[in-house]
């Protein structure tokens, strides 16, 4: 049986990351990186099990947080496990607030100007069910080079806010998946993946949805 064919995903050199500014954790300063990060002169595809395992280069990596805001103010955020189909083994069983997943080169292979915008919608439609209107925005992008997953990643937080909480796992591997008080989860940041710490705190602890201290 011949070997399936090996995805080829988009990465930057990370030389660049620490050139534009290396930070860990959250940064919400996206007009620092984007432009240069999504230029097509330091973008390449290259195998996947092979940058797996290379911190010379950063995978970026859409992150999509569904949010929505009660008449009463309260902050529900979309949340589900990851389940073993899911890609990246490393992260298997822990609670997420992110939806998204690599940019492969098929992306760049379509009629669109934007392999990184085509590579997010492709990832959402295959991942959850959208079924209310919603506003995007860009807010930030997480970096953690204290994990073997975190070292060759990078994040590209985006948020978007939903008129109603309706977004339902179209993937059976996202476990469990609802909208929940961003209070409630904070106060279980331990169950969370390293990335979902990180945009929890910075996204909803820091505007008084809960005190983690």
């Amino acid at each position: 049986m011949p070997e399936p064919p090996v995805e080829h995903i988009l990465v930057v050199p990370t030389s660049l990351f620490h050139e534009l500014g290396h930070f860990n954790g959250f940064c919400s300063d996206v007009e620092r990186y984007l432009d240069r990060l999504l230029d097509p002169a330091v973008m390449s595809y290259r195998p996947r099990p092979q940058m797996e395992g290379d911190p010379s280069f950063k995978q970026l990596i859409p992150y999509v947080i569904f949010q929505h805001v009660a008449e009463d103010g309260t902050i529900s955020v979309f949340t589900y496990t990851r389940g073993a189909g899911q890609g990246e083994a490393r992260l298997h069983a822990k609670r997420s607030v992110g939806v998204g997943g690599h940019i492969s080169r098929e992306d760049a292979a379509t009629d669109a100007a934007n392999p990184y915008e085509e590579g997010l919608q492709r990832e959402l439609a295959e991942e959850v069910e959208i079924a209310a209107g919603f506003t995007p925005r860009l807010v930030g992008l997480i970096n953690d080079d204290e994990t073997e997953v975190g070292r060759v990643h990078l994040g590209m937080v985006h948020v978007y806010d939903m008129r109603s909480p309706d977004v339902r796992p179209r993937e059976q591997d996202l476990l469990d998946g609802r909208f929940l008080p961003a209070n409630d989860l904070l106060a279980d940041l331990d169950r969370f993946e390293t990335w979902s710490r990180h945009c929890l705190r910075a996204l909803y602890a820091a505007r008084g949805e809960a005190d983690t201290t």
